[in-house]
């Protein structure tokens, strides 16, 4: 009776076993916000190519280093400086089982292009023809040469979309996302939780460890914090500067930082609706006067522990094509006071800072709130979520705000889409033809140093427009289980899921 009652105890266990994932068969993964619409071709926050990392694979990747790998490609090559040809992965099929060829590459190509809304057709507005070779064979034909077009097709507009799944949902894709990544989208929860499957037919199946992946957004560092340390949650994929000594204290955790290839900054309305109709809107004399009253380095020092390095451009200062000579000069309050005064502007001047609402990014508003009013600026704080902060940027519906960009690997990616006329991301609709032709030339230039004297003469015009002042550059910094191995920490910050497993024991 014993021996019986043993066997129908472990077969309940076994069968409870099979009805829910155990612990190490989910990843749960902490998010900073709660991202936007899941659609690559409408998509705008940091956080929802996290999301995309497990859903949706791309032409070609990075690595730790920066180097541009394959992912959906197994190769390329350029027949002239104007014709990319692109050789994709046999056997892959999209979560939806269709298989993937150069039919869906092109499809997804154009309707980035197309698309009503797009982001990412400033991104990839060099094409001008995309050709079916074969059917593991797509030529894209160039409009001139491009110098950033690999690089870009490293994120999202190199996410190549099931064609069924999108004609059939239009608008609504973002809703039932089908990609051909290792996750297949199950659910969605707004502000609580994006559930994703594990896809079996995946082509890359053997280095995925784990059955769901559950991304949740934890606005609050010390919620956060505190899941990270009862295990609730395996990842956090942001964690403040001022938490990094409490986690490395916690023998259970582990901290893993890299460099980051984004910004932080300020960018002002001038041109996007009638709330650009304002003093500092309208006149860049007020534009340098609130930057001259802002000291970066106390900022860095205060909000995030002097981890971040201040900046006054959008390029990283690791990047060959750092513009040397501008720098973030140190805070001068008499200078612009002097400025306020030449303007001709009435004080106090009122400027509304829309800001994403997390403690980091509302304590540096404050900082920033503080400092210019001594130049005579008045500054009212509005906190929102990231969807209405990314709607409110694309409609016009603010004055300044505070902008935060996680880079790319080619500081094309980082420069073209913000500040040339035009395009989806360039919020204040900012214009300028000396910015714009030097934007364009850096872009069909090849060789480096043609590229880097474009950026210095675009950069030279920017910093006198100053249509965004730029902060600081981040430090990716990922708090995780010390029995999580695998992570790879590659400097776009992005979770990758491909090799990542769970430990019976904690990671030597």
């Amino acid at each position: 009776m014993r021996i019986r009652l043993l066997a129908v105890i472990c077969g309940l266990a076994a069968l409870f076993a099979a009805a829910a994932p155990t612990r190490a068969q989910t990843l749960r993964i902490a998010l900073r916000e709660d991202p936007d619409i899941l659609d690559p071709t409408l998509a705008g926050s940091y956080v929802g190519r996290i999301v995309f990392a497990g859903l949706c694979d791309k032409l070609f990747d990075i690595d730790e280093k920066l180097r541009i790998v394959p992912q959906l490609a197994l190769g390329y090559e350029w027949a002239d400086p104007r014709t990319l040809v692109i050789h994709l992965r046999p056997n892959v099929k999209f979560q939806d089982n269709e298989p993937l060829d150069a039919a869906s590459v092109k499809y997804s190509l154009l309707r980035y292009l197309t698309f009503p809304g797009s982001y990412r057709r400033g991104e990839i507005n060099m094409i001008d023809d995309i050709q079916v070779v074969d059917p593991l064979t797509v030529r894209l034909v160039l409009k001139s040469p491009s110098a950033p077009l690999l690089a870009t097709l490293t994120d999202r507009s190199g996410m190549i979309l099931a064609p069924k799944a999108a004609e059939t949902e239009g608008k609504d894709f973002g809703l039932h996302p089908v990609c051909a990544g290792p996750f297949s989208f199950k659910e969605r929860v707004a502000q609580d939780r994006i559930v994703l499957e594990r896809f079996p037919g995946y082509w890359d199946a053997a280095n995925i460890h784990f059955d769901r992946v559950i991304y949740q957004p934890m606005p609050d560092p010390a919620v956060q914090l505190a899941n990270l340390h009862t295990g609730n949650i395996d990842i956090a994929e942001r964690v403040l500067p001022s938490d990094v000594a409490e986690v490395k204290r916690d023998p259970k955790l582990r901290i893993v930082t890299s460099p980051a290839l984004g910004y932080n900054g300020i960018v002002f309305n001038l041109a996007n609706g009638p709330r650009a109709n304002t003093p500092i809107g309208q006149n860049a004399l007020l534009r340098q006067a609130f930057e001259a009253a802002i000291d970066r380095q106390a900022l860095v020092d205060v909000v995030f522990n002097g981890m971040y390095k201040p900046t006054a451009q959008a390029v990283s200062a690791a990047s060959p094509l750092y513009v040397k000579g501008i720098e973030p000069a140190p805070r001068d309050i008499g200078k612009a006071k002097a400025l306020v005064k030449q303007s001709g502007a009435a004080t106090p001047i009122a400027v509304t800072l829309l800001v994403p609402n997390t403690p980091d990014q509302t304590q540096l508003a404050e900082v920033i709130q503080s400092m210019v009013s001594e130049a005579g600026f008045e500054v009212k704080i509005s906190p929102v979520d990231v969807a209405t902060f990314l709607s409110a940027g694309h409609q016009g519906n603010f004055q300044s705000a505070l902008l935060a960009w996680s880079g790319r690997p080619d500081p094309d990616g980082n420069l073209y889409v913000f500040l040339h006329s035009g395009i989806g991301q360039n919020y204040g609709h900012y214009a300028s033809p000396i910015v714009d032709a030097a934007l364009d030339a850096a872009r069909t230039a090849t060789d480096p140093a043609a590229r880097l004297a474009q950026y210095a003469k675009m950069m030279q015009q920017e910093r006198r427009d100053l249509p965004i002042i730029y902060l600081y550059n981040p430090v990716n910094i990922v708090g995780l289980s010390a029995k999580l191995s695998g992570f790879r920490a590659v400097p776009d910050g992005l979770i990758r899921l491909q090799g990542l497993a769970m430990q019976t024991t904690a990671a030597k």
